[in-house]
């Protein structure tokens, strides 16, 4: 079963690795098989990651675009994890299931509930402002 994808003027996309981007007119592409995909909006550049959630969703999108869990992506993965239930005990569920996820090697499935936690995260930042 193939995959449309139409892409916007400009719009960038993850292929099997291989970042893409648009031309100046809209473009359809049709995927055969399957290989790891992100379109632009759930991209997520180093120089964004700019929380500790953020940096979950970015190493989680490294291991779902690039080759798995690597030993580091998993040292940086476990090490923030721990920092982030250390302080947040309450984002126990999320992590729980971003985990299960990863250690099935289910990486789409796993960035999906890493970007609930990163809104998750603004959340408890902003009601915590509002406190503060």
């Amino acid at each position: 079963m193939s995959l449309v994808l139409t892409l916007k003027p400009g719009e960038r996309v993850i292929l099997a690795g291989a970042v893409i981007k648009n031309g100046h007119t809209v473009a359809h592409l049709q995927i055969e098989n399957q290989v790891p995909l992100l379109r632009q909006k759930d991209i997520l550049a180093e120089v964004e990651a700019t929380t500790p959630c953020k940096k979950i969703y970015l190493a989680v999108q490294l291991m779902y675009i690039g080759a798995g869990l690597t030993s580091e992506l998993a040292q940086v993965y476990w090490d923030l994890a721990r920092d982030i239930l250390a302080a947040a005990p309450s984002t126990n569920d999320l992590i729980s299931q971003i985990s299960a996820y990863i250690l099935d090697s289910k990486f789409y499935p796993a960035l999906k509930i890493a970007k609930k936690l990163i809104s998750y995260e603004e959340e408890l930042i902003s009601n915590a402002t509002k406190l503060g």
